[in-house]
């Protein structure tokens, strides 16, 4: 961040007095933050938030904490400009909205997984192949079972993808 938004040895106005049209003293609280070469910064927070109350906002803080401020202010001016009715906020359940339906996707391939593993292993089994095999286990269940080499279990996964659907827009 720029010590100063006027260059050294110039008169040369911040550009909050530059929109302004004020002279711009040594002591301005926007100078640091506001430089001259960055005219639509300030003029998105001045639209927003207006040049008094973000004067106030910047005296009321500590020196060290204003660049934070001006920073989140710059932010929300800008989303504000951009969205008028929802600012940040729109951004943020846009966001939201991706992560919902990046969740969903990641969940249905999980299941897909889980699902074609199931298979591969009752395949194998079906086979005689591995430690599933009632010939090959010395389990009890291996022996009740007998000769029989059907699974216990045959799981079939189904997804309802019309549904997932539309639980993935709703807020």
């Amino acid at each position: 961040m720029k010590e100063s938004g006027r260059k050294q040895g110039a008169a040369s106005p911040c550009a909050a007095c530059k929109l302004l049209r004020r002279r711009c003293a040594q002591d301005c609280v926007f100078a640091p933050y506001f430089p001259a070469d960055e005219p639509q910064k300030f003029a998105n927070v001045h639209k927003v938030f207006g040049a008094s109350n973000v004067n106030k906002m910047l005296q009321e803080l500590p020196v060290h904490q204003r660049g934070d401020a001006v920073s989140s202010m710059v932010y929300e001016a800008n989303a504000r400009v951009r969205d008028p009715v929802y600012g940040c906020v729109g951004a943020i359940s846009s966001l939201q909205q991706q992560i919902d339906a990046l969740q969903t996707q990641l969940a249905l391939a999980q299941a897909e997984v889980v699902h074609l593993r199931v298979r591969q292993t009752a395949s194998f089994s079906h086979h005689g192949f591995g430690p599933a095999s009632p010939s090959n286990s010395g389990s009890p269940s291996s022996k009740l079972m007998g000769s029989q080499a059907k699974p216990m279990f045959d799981v079939d996964m189904v997804v309802d993808h019309a549904s997932l659907g539309e639980s993935m827009w709703s807020c």
